[in-house]
């Protein structure tokens, strides 16, 4: 079995790197996630402990998604020739 070389590493590091520059959306999925971590133990606190953690975490996230769509589609509203 061939193991890989530092040059193989540093070129695989490097074709990651410039997928990953491309591609936006899974790095903006990974900021949300990283985002609920906070969000959902306010949640957790402010309703009393009347929901289950998984309950908290899953409302958070779905707040996070609420204002993400509302901040877009406030901009495709009034600047749509940019979009």
């Amino acid at each position: 079995m061939k193991h890989p070389t530092f040059t193989q590493t540093l070129e695989d590091i490097t074709e990651i790197w410039s997928e990953w520059r491309k591609q936006k959306l899974p790095l903006y999925l990974f900021l949300g996630m990283c985002f609920n971590l906070v969000v959902a133990p306010v949640v957790y606190a402010a309703t009393g402990e009347q929901f289950s953690r998984s309950q908290a975490w899953a409302l958070g996230l779905l707040g996070l998604v609420t204002l993400s769509l509302s901040i877009y589609l406030f901009f495709v509203m009034f600047v749509p020739e940019k979009f």
